[in-house]
């Protein structure tokens, strides 16, 4: 029984879950049971799988589908699941979307497909031929630092007539091309604008927004949860408050090393020291050593927010 995502749009803390791992070929089962244990327990609104935090592009297609399979027996239908269907091939992200909708998912999620950039127009045709053949909808990514094609706002507008597309997931950074789409969709309450950086999410809630896929719920739910409900009833000495918090996260957790990963190496070693998975990260990409988990577990111990959420 899939959730009704039209009737009832999504909107809250939909934390993009990372992907717990053995090794490059066996997901660790255990350590994902307790994560999503985790992260219903912290009052998150939905589950984002396969997305960037959860190495989406590096997982075997097989792990791809065993995570699908395991997370929506574990949340069982207590809030929607959302799975990452991007890829280089339309007919491999139908494949995908087809698993995600036998299991019991109720939504899907993609970005442009990378390597060659696209062209506007390109663009809303794959994305119309997607959520056309699709069996569950679709939520747009906006992914430029990584797909290296940027969604305009044109395309999204153009893009949202679409029966079967619900929403966007932008993950720019740009404040003023988000702001710009909620100007854009003032008048459309159906249709869901959702931000990646966690940094942003207060901010784009108190604009009108209608959450964040925020990272660092992966390590404290609550603290997200709280600061968009804080966010989303005006609180602004609360939102003060927590959004410290999260900024403490994001420089005391995320920016160590330079790595283009240093945002998962850390997010995944300080889950471990938390005691959910072991921190590793599929190849290539590469585990902190042992120094840097010393670093990472001394910084985490002296957060606020493990203090208050831990």
């Amino acid at each position: 029984m899939h959730i009704d995502l039209k009737n009832n749009p999504l909107k809250g803390i939909i934390p993009p879950m990372a992907t717990m791992l053995k090794d490059d070929s066996e997901l660790d089962h255990q350590s994902a049971s307790r994560l999503i244990a985790h992260l219903l327990k912290g009052g998150v609104h939905g589950l984002f799988i396969l997305g960037t935090t959860g190495e989406c592009t590096n997982i075997p297609y097989h792990l791809r589908k065993e995570l699908i399979q395991l997370t929506c027996r574990e949340v069982n239908g207590r809030v929607p699941v959302l799975v990452g269907v991007t890829d280089t091939s339309l007919s491999e992200s139908l494949v995908l979307g087809q698993a995600a909708a036998d299991a019991g998912a109720d939504a899907v999620v993609a970005a442009p497909p990378y390597y060659f950039g696209l062209g506007e127009n390109e663009l809303i045709a794959y994305f119309t031929r997607l959520a056309d053949a699709l069996p569950l909808p679709l939520y747009l990514y906006n992914m430029p630092s990584h797909t290296k094609t940027m969604l305009s706002q044109k395309a999204v507008v153009e893009l949202s007539e679409h029966p079967n597309i619900l929403g966007l997931k932008d993950s720019s950074g740009n404040a003023v091309y988000f702001n710009a789409m909620l100007y854009a969709f003032k008048d459309r309450p159906d249709f869901t604008l959702l931000v990646g950086p966690e940094e942003m999410m207060a901010s784009t809630v108190l604009m009108g927004g209608h959450g964040g896929v925020s990272g660092g719920a992966n390590l404290f739910p609550g603290l997200y949860v709280d600061l968009y409900a804080a966010a989303e009833r005006g609180d602004l000495k609360e939102v003060a408050r927590l959004q410290q918090m999260v900024m403490e996260i994001s420089s005391s957790i995320y920016a160590l090393g330079s790595y283009g990963s240093s945002f998962l190496k850390g997010l995944k070693a300080a889950m471990a020291v938390l005691g959910i998975g072991n921190g590793y990260l599929s190849s290539p990409l590469t585990s902190f050593g042992e120094a840097q988990l010393k670093q990472v577990e001394k910084n985490l111990k002296g957060l606020e927010a493990y203090r208050a959420y831990a």
